[in-house]
């Protein structure tokens, strides 16, 4: 089963503004997304429209590049990171929609500059859950 992340900044107009509306393979409890917004509406949907989690996660703390969402008990936990190793395949929503998985992260002790890589893959028809061979992921 798919999942459908719509992540809508509440900022911006009546009904906020759409940041990205991507779609994962199911049973994805962490996702990261680059340049979440501050104020971030967050609703989680599978293929047969049921809702898996739903939930405000507004920034509390200092921005940083990639924000870390976690699906808790039918709601959103938002957390601000720097990613290590442990956070290597994770899937990466970009702005947009477009989603990849986290392969490499470095950055300067001081947070001045950062240096990442994200691995993209798709096939035709979506299947449920597919993920091409080798691929390292994390649920």
């Amino acid at each position: 089963m798919n999942w459908t992340w719509d992540l809508r900044s509440r900022d911006g107009g009546m009904n906020g503004l759409e940041h990205a509306r991507a779609l994962t393979a199911g049973g994805f409890s962490r996702v990261l997304v680059h340049a979440a917004p501050a104020a971030l509406a967050v609703r989680v949907t599978a293929d047969d429209d049921t809702v898996v989690a739903r939930g405000d996660a507004d920034r509390t703390g200092d921005y940083s590049p990639l924000t870390l969402l976690e699906l808790r008990d039918g709601g959103v936990q938002r957390s601000e990171v720097w990613p290590d190793d442990r956070m290597h395949g994770l899937p990466v929503v970009l702005p947009g929609g477009e989603v990849g998985v986290l392969t490499a992260w470095e950055h300067a002790p001081d947070r001045s500059w950062w240096r990442w890589s994200v691995e993209f893959s798709n096939h035709v028809g979506r299947p449920a859950d597919w993920a091409p061979d080798g691929q390292r992921l994390q649920r």
